[in-house]
């Protein structure tokens, strides 16, 4: 991953880590052996250090690495690498269906109680729980908060075709995400004919989705609650949130002050999540994506292990 400037990062520049104006970066794969101490990224706050080694390690080992972590009150960057970058995202690129299909139920255009069948036609057997539910056919709206809180490929394709392909890309446009873009359905196996990937995206256009969301700004305020309440749902609280010690069936309304929303994506040698975690000193949004050589459990956990660890810095930060 290579080092942000002010105008935005240089692709063919191979970097250690070094902060810029108090802004930790992380590097790409780098044939220098020397690296800098990061300073603190601000007085009494982490520098986000252990993240930094974490995920260069990662790169050094061949992995693709793509980071953004932004203070919410500021909107500074406190964390950032290659994320301009548009990489494979796996689910979390179903964020913007999401969005198009609470603008859909708003405006009128969708019915949320419109049932849909699930047609044997393009069904993924491999994993969700549509599959192994005795309900052939789900409302509309009970199919959006399959996908947002068990990320469930049946229901995210079902939604896909209620709200159109195009509608969703040009949604992405309006969204300023030029560089991200939802590719294909959720598919078993994936042939000669269809696109290589789910969805690819970018860490920088991501973390500024979630910010946008948690401040009202995606479409108008009615649609950001909607999203935001759908992945308040999510399950999956197994990388980046296994930090928080929330529970992952109920986190929605926590004891403790701390607001977290997330949406993750996985696929054989992919992993990527973005969201937003607010505490009683800061939030922030954030997202971070690892393409790696899954030949191993142990090259998969090495991957897992780092949105840990950047969890952990971000509570540190939030608190």
């Amino acid at each position: 991953m290579s080092s942000p400037s002010a105008a935005g990062p240089d692709p063919s520049e191979s970097a250690s880590v070094a902060p810029v104006d108090g802004t930790a970066t992380a590097p790409r794969r780098s044939q220098r052996g020397g690296r800098r101490t990061p300073r603190r990224a601000a007085v009494g706050r982490r520098s986000f250090a252990s993240s930094l080694r974490a995920l260069e390690e990662l790169a050094t080992s061949g992995a693709q690495v793509s980071v953004h972590v932004a203070d919410l009150d500021t909107g500074r960057t406190v964390l950032s690498g290659d994320d301009h970058v548009p990489l494979p995202i796996a689910g979390l690129g179903f964020v913007p269906v999401l969005v198009e299909t609470a603008a859909a139920l708003e405006s009128g255009a969708l019915d949320p109680l419109r049932i849909v069948d699930r047609t044997a036609d393009g069904f993924v057997s491999g994993s969700g729980l549509w599959r192994s539910l005795r309900a052939p056919a789900l409302p509309l709206i009970d199919l959006a908060v399959l996908a947002a809180a068990t990320g469930d490929p049946n229901a995210a394709n079902a939604l896909l075709d209620a709200v159109g392909h195009d509608q969703v890309r040009a949604r992405m446009v309006s969204l300023g995400m030029p560089r991200s873009a939802v590719l294909d359905h959720f598919r078993d196996k994936r042939g000669p004919d269809d696109a290589p990937h789910v969805a690819v995206g970018t860490t920088g256009e991501f973390s500024r989705l979630f910010a946008a969301l948690v401040n009202s700004t995606v479409v108008d305020a009615a649609v950001s609650v909607q999203v935001a309440e759908w992945l308040s749902l999510n399950h999956d609280l197994s990388l980046v949130g296994a930090a928080t010690g929330l529970d992952p069936f109920a986190h929605e309304h926590d004891s403790h002050g701390l607001l977290f929303i997330n949406k993750t994506g996985r696929d054989r040698g992919v992993r990527a999540e973005a969201g937003v975690l607010a505490g009683p000193r800061a939030g922030v949004a954030y997202a971070l994506t690892v393409c790696f050589d899954d030949l191993s459990i142990s090259h998969r956990l090495r991957a897992h292990e780092a949105f840990r660890i950047l969890g952990t810095d971000l509570m540190e930060y939030t608190h």
